[in-house]
């Protein structure tokens, strides 16, 4: 691909999905995603950093609301995904007047739901807090940040929701932008309103709570301001302000499917670290450095899958089915690639990678083993994401979170129980059931997305 291509991707250009050449398209689509994703994942790194240096209860606070404003993120993968779907049909059948109405009717959905969970965090966050085991410090003085947090939950459902219109609309860069604004604005507001500056003394770890908030709030305004401002396709005008509970039905049957992925993906994660924690915390500092380190190269991973959604999607809007597939195919095919690449890397470096965050040769050596037996499995990861997402992308959430209990919860966590504790395999165990378990949902994921059904799907 060549540099005014990568300069277009990324400065935003609306096309015709229907009509590009594919190769063109994924690449268009992708660039934005991979740095949309990259830039979601800074915001746990960024606030952790600044976070530590408060001690370890603060620390403590910030992993326990976290563990439920999961909740939050799920409902926002939800309806992001309904959104990607329904916004990305309406584009096919270039019918933008509706893709503007499914925006506003995706605006009062995540605004309802946003005000629940506020109310919620607002009054209960100390008992959120005890709920979940903190120790009574711990509730005194993190109180106001599990408040904070919940209190301004809207700005995170948004991002979400609005992010996943703009993939569906191929407007992929006005999501990644929305990302860099909120990100830019939180590394910049961490220090400052946790530590102050000069005569301001600054709020401690509530200050990291409105950095948060104010990050991502202020990247929910520019995703307004391009929503509203009548410059793209995607807009929403005075004639779209009306309640539709039919659209706001099928917003919410498309995003449970989307909800289920993610709790159970989560469900089968916090399960699969309790394992490790059985063997120790030298154990469980490996596999939680070798998990960072792979999530990093999952994350492109995810933005090449990403362009399959919105491709499937645009195309069944179009009643284009046979280019519909071929690009899921064809994303497939890239994504492979570059997941193969990666597993070279894994297989060669997995010692010095690791290295890079441990000076101790014993969770050195756990990562890198880690680091190299999962990526065994990473061909087949990048087949298993594509499809998940092409399913996503024609508005079939079910299948991918059915596929996810029987691979996720009936296999995974057994099989690594039996590897890990039954054959003594100990955290090597955990690391083989990921592997073979991810290879076999890919197995699956293609046994069903050959049967078709996606096809017909109508959202």
């Amino acid at each position: 691909m060549n540099f005014q291509l990568l300069k277009d991707a990324i400065a935003g250009k609306e096309q015709d999905f229907t009509k590009l050449s594919l190769k063109t398209a994924i690449f268009v689509l992708a660039v934005p995603m991979i740095l949309e994703m990259m830039m979601e994942s800074l915001f746990a790194v960024v606030d952790i950093f600044f976070v530590a240096k408060l001690g370890e209860k603060a620390i403590a606070t910030v992993g326990l609301t976290e563990s439920v404003i999961v909740l939050v993120y799920a409902v926002g993968f939800g309806i992001s995904m309904a959104a990607t779907a329904l916004i990305s049909r309406r584009f096919g059948e270039k019918n933008y007047h509706q893709a503007g109405s499914l925006a506003f009717q995706l605006l009062l959905v995540g605004g309802a739901i946003s005000l629940i969970f506020s109310v919620l965090g607002i009054f209960f966050a100390s008992d959120i807090l005890l709920l979940m085991g903190a120790e009574e410090e711990v509730i005194v003085t993190g109180s106001k940040f599990t408040q904070i947090i919940f209190a301004g939950n809207a700005a995170i459902l948004l991002l979400f929701l609005i992010n996943g219109a703009f993939r569906g609309a191929g407007q992929a860069h006005h999501a990644m932008r929305s990302l860099w604004i909120a990100n830019g604005f939180n590394i910049i507001l961490d220090p400052l309103l946790i530590f102050g500056l000069g005569s301001f003394e600054g709020f401690g770890l509530e200050g990291a709570a409105w950095a948060t908030t104010v990050g991502r709030g202020t990247g929910v305004l520019y995703q307004l301001y391009h929503l509203f401002n009548g410059k793209h396709r995607l807009q929403i005008t005075a004639a779209n302000l009306i309640v539709k509970w039919k659209t706001i039905r099928k917003i919410m049957d498309i995003a449970l499917g989307g909800m289920g992925q993610f709790l159970i993906d989560s469900v089968s994660w916090v399960a699969l670290t309790r394992m490790n924690a059985e063997f120790g915390s030298t154990a469980l500092a490996g596999y939680t450095i070798a998990m960072r380190v792979l999530i990093f190269t999952i994350l492109p991973a995810w933005g090449i899958s990403g362009a399959a959604a919105t491709l499937v999607g645009q195309n069944l809007g179009a009643k284009e089915v046979g280019r519909a597939e071929e690009s899921v195919w064809l994303t497939a095919k890239y994504c492979m690639i570059f997941m193969a690449s990666v597993t070279g890397i894994y297989l060669f470096y997995s010692d010095e990678l690791a290295g890079i965050f441990t000076d101790n040769q014993e969770v050195k050596d756990i990562a890198a083993q880690g680091l190299w037996v999962i990526a065994l499995g990473y061909v087949f990861f990048a087949i298993g994401m594509v499809l998940t997402q092409a399913f996503n992308g024609a508005g079939d959430t079910k299948t991918p979170a059915w596929i996810n209990v029987a691979v996720l919860l009936a296999f995974e966590i057994p099989l690594a129980w039996v590897l890990a504790f039954t054959f003594d395999l100990k955290y090597l165990g955990i690391f083989i059931a990921i592997a073979v378990a991810h290879s076999l949902h890919a197995v699956v994921a293609y046994i069903f997305f050959k049967k078709g059904k996606w096809k017909r799907i109508a959202v």
